[in-house]
């Protein structure tokens, strides 16, 4: 079975993936630049700073003092985020080796930032009788309401319901590695749609804005100002309304599909159009592991392989039918068991019992979630076990070998076989042996000579 990994970049790395030319293009605006400096790690920003103001490249030895003999690791670490950021530029020579100096264009802008004060990208709106804002809470609500009904859209899609009120940028999303359509069939999870289902919602959120940015020339979009714009949005205030007349025609249409997803709520009114950020927006900027506060978990594991979850969200009463088999629901609690039959479906979906565990500890009821370990011992074995029942047996293409002419022969092919790697098995006795499709070429060339 194969297995696919999602891996969930944060902002910071979509930001050193850009080409030269489009992330110098960046640092043209002074908000962005303040932007990736809170991004840094302490020791690189500590850089930066003392470098501001240095006209001239500072020497890598010298650099190497500026840290105690333990800091060696994070130095490199720090040097290494700066340089794949283009903030740092490597130069060396004969005398002086290796040295460091600023990104010009990175370096004036943080300079003017500096001395001129932080300003916000956008001013929020009056408040007034025909602007009525949301409460914190009321918006948290909403933002929880829109990603829960996008994420059950892309299960009941699974089921082959029609996807309805998704944009069709996002459907691109979903059609690059969630969702395969075949033929007149409607839209199905593929394996990285069923483990996308059973991330936190941090990396769930991080995936699909790195999707929606690689794809975005496709929607004749430039990555850089569309990145722009998100860190910008990060920096917004929560629950402040921001006027959006004053936005591109690009920017009004990210708007758009960011309100599907929950990080902004749009709102109309005789005149103007405003959105409010939601929290979800605000955390964009920030590193994915720094934002994964840990969240009360409703799930309880017993020994027995029954599971109780305190939940009224159909979601997640969705989401445990991956895995498990759901057998009565009352208002506030969902009572499943874990068998091997759900547990079989889950894995032939493309679920690996490593996710499934994951998730069960990350969702723990907090009477659950002090104790150690969270999910009974005996049952996270046996998910593993069930797992590997699939993958007793596996299948790998090879070639076999007989008939060889004298012994020195034959064990000189198996020597050659077993440093190529591609030895599967040999028999001494009757002088056979079993090789990996990847390396029969050269077996038969290798062959070739020794009987010549």
């Amino acid at each position: 079975m194969p297995q696919v990994k999602i891996i969930a970049k944060n902002f910071m790395d979509m930001v050193a993936s850009l080409p030269a030319i489009k992330l110098d293009k960046l640092y043209n605006n002074v908000f962005i630049c303040e932007a990736i400096l809170r991004s840094l790690p302490p020791l690189a920003k500590k850089y930066v700073l003392q470098m501001l103001y240095i006209n001239v490249p500072v020497p890598a030895a010298m650099m190497e003092e500026w840290v105690l003999a333990d800091g060696a690791s994070k130095h490199r670490v720090a040097i290494d985020r700066l340089i794949q950021l283009r903030i740092f530029s490597e130069t060396s020579d004969r005398k002086r080796g290796i040295s460091y100096s600023l990104n010009p264009t990175f370096q004036n802008n943080l300079q003017k930032h500096i001395i001129s004060g932080g300003v916000l990208p956008r001013e929020p709106m009056h408040s007034d009788n025909a602007i009525k804002l949301p409460s914190l809470q009321e918006l948290e609500t909403y933002a929880l309401k829109q990603w829960e009904c996008f994420l059950l859209q892309l299960i009941n899609s699974g089921q082959g319901e029609k996807l309805t009120g998704i944009s069709s940028s996002m459907m691109r999303i979903f059609q690059r590695g969630l969702l395969s359509q075949r033929d007149k069939d409607g839209p199905r999870l593929t394996e990285s749609g069923f483990q996308f289902l059973l991330m936190d919602t941090n990396a769930q959120l991080w995936y699909i804005i790195r999707e929606y940015i690689s794809n975005a020339e496709e929607r004749d979009v430039e990555p850089a100002d569309l990145i722009s714009f998100l860190l910008e949005l990060s920096f917004h205030v929560t629950g402040e309304a921001y006027n959006s007349n004053t936005l591109t025609e690009v920017q009004n249409n990210t708007l758009k599909d960011l309100a599907d997803l929950g990080l902004v709520k749009l709102q109309q009114g005789r005149k103007d159009s405003w959105f409010i950020p939601t929290k979800l927006a605000t955390n964009l900027s920030v590193s994915l592991a720094d934002s994964s506060a840990r969240k009360e978990g409703f799930v309880v594991m017993e020994t027995n392989f029954r599971m109780y979850a305190y939940s009224t969200s159909k979601l997640q009463c969705e989401i445990l039918r991956l895995f498990a088999r759901i057998e009565y629901q009352l208002p506030n609690l969902i009572a499943c068991a874990i068998t091997k039959e759900s547990l079989y479906n889950a894995f032939d979906n493309g679920i690996t019992s490593d996710q499934i565990i994951t998730f069960l500890q990350q969702n723990s009821h907090p009477r659950c979630a002090d104790r150690v370990p969270s999910i009974p011992e005996n049952v996270t074995d046996q998910i593993r076990l069930w797992e590997t029942d699939l993958k007793r047996i596996e299948m790998t293409q090879a070639h076999f070998y007989d008939e060889f002419p004298s012994k020195d022969v034959f064990e000189a092919a198996c020597d050659f076989a077993r440093e190529w790697g591609g030895l599967l098995w040999e028999d001494s006795k009757r002088m056979r042996l079993v090789v990996k499709s990847e390396v029969h070429n050269q077996m038969r060339e290798f062959l070739h000579n020794q009987t010549k």
